[in-house]
């Protein structure tokens, strides 16, 4: 495996043969405007696949079920978790995907659906996953604006064990809304954990698609998601420039405002939890230091009656 930061050369990917996917996309389906069918144009004139990834709805993959598109699209979701992390699944199968959406992701929507699901912390969310027919990847792990929407910072902060990460199959290492600093974070904790790779866009306008793609020597989708998880593939792209970031938040935040009342208050929600957790935390770290301070003050004055003994 491989990372390379720089722009992918699609032509020269496309005459070697190799299979190169923006994997994590987003659509109207969620918080962006771009039109499905308009993405898989692009990505076909550009020589690329796309896995459309939606936050926590696959109606864009429905729209197009059945249809006969002229690159590899791989069925897939950014699921939002209740306490926080970003989780990207990829499914073999579409009907495998739907039939997960109505069982465990549907139930669990909120008022503005893309945001955090109800009652599916991230451990909850990877156990309803165990014996599903998919590949497992942490979306930005490093997280973003001192957010808890990434696996590793939750695991930095204390809030998820390191377990937690190897029981995925990848970690997003190049997620272009990201910074080069956050990338190579979660460059350098996948290969700690032994895990493998994907990288994508994470795009919301239409022109991002394939400026970031997980590249492998596949033939099928099948294959393809296979070598993500032997961890056979190569990572190629770059970050989104400020002007681009500003584009795609505008673009999404164009979305939120259909939805502002429910989002802010999820918002609220998740801020005040992790407000919470790390009160808690603070709270055990005192009472440590106290109880150090008062066994550290008892040996002293044991030690006092030692010596005036004798």
């Amino acid at each position: 495996m491989s990372v390379r930061f720089e722009r992918p050369d699609w032509g020269a990917i496309r005459e070697s043969g190799d299979m190169a996917v923006d994997m994590h996309f987003h659509t109207s389906c969620s918080d962006s405007f771009t039109d499905v069918r308009a993405a898989v144009r692009l990505a076909a004139e550009r020589g690329v696949g796309v896995a459309i990834t939606d936050h926590n709805l696959i109606e864009s993959l429905v729209r197009i079920k059945g249809e006969d598109t002229p690159i590899p699209v791989i069925p897939g979701m950014e699921v939002s978790t209740s306490d926080g992390p970003h989780i990207l699944v990829y499914f073999y199968d579409l009907s495998d995907l739907e039939r997960f959406w109505y069982r465990s992701i549907r139930p669990r929507l909120q008022e503005c659906p893309w945001l955090a699901l109800r009652d599916c912390p991230t451990e909850r969310l990877l156990d309803l996953l165990e014996k599903e027919n998919c590949v497992v990847s942490a979306a930005h792990p490093a997280g973003y604006f001192g957010t808890n929407k990434g696996v590793e910072v939750c695991i930095r902060k204390g809030y998820l064990g390191e377990d937690v990460a190897k029981r995925l199959n990848a970690y997003e290492v190049v997620c272009s809304g990201m910074t080069r600093d956050s990338n190579r974070r979660a460059l350098a904790a996948a290969r700690r954990y032994g895990i493998g790779y994907t990288g994508g866009t994470d795009g919301h306008t239409l022109n991002e698609v394939g400026n970031v793609v997980t590249v492998s020597s596949a033939s099928t989708v099948d294959e393809f998601l296979n070598d993500v998880i032997r961890r056979r593939v190569d990572v190629v792209g770059l970050e989104k420039t400020v002007p681009k970031k500003v584009q795609m938040a505008s673009a999404s935040l164009g979305k939120f405002m259909l939805h502002s009342p429910s989002a802010i208050m999820v918002q609220t929600n998740q801020a005040v939890r992790s407000a919470d957790r790390g009160a808690r935390k603070a709270a055990v770290a005192v009472k440590g230091m106290t109880n150090d301070f008062v066994e550290t003050a008892a040996e002293i004055e044991t030690r006092i009656r030692e010596i005036g003994k004798r």
